[in-house]
């Protein structure tokens, strides 16, 4: 008995993730999301170059 509970709650989860996944893909959320991000992304990236930038100039490289 227990196994069968078992058995219909892995089912039920693998739907419901099987739903997410077509409604992710109906209204397209991965590249909302990632346009979302691109700004936030950016920034990061920013602050990483001119990270290094301080961190070349600091050890005296010309590159």
């Amino acid at each position: 008995m227990i196994v069968l509970k078992i058995f219909l709650v892995i089912l039920v989860v693998l739907f419901v993730l099987f739903l997410m996944s077509l409604a992710i893909y109906f209204f397209n959320l991965d590249m909302k999301f990632a346009a979302a991000m691109t700004p936030v992304m950016n920034r990061y990236y920013d602050w990483q170059k001119s990270k290094r930038e301080t961190k070349r100039k600091k050890d005296g490289e010309t590159c």
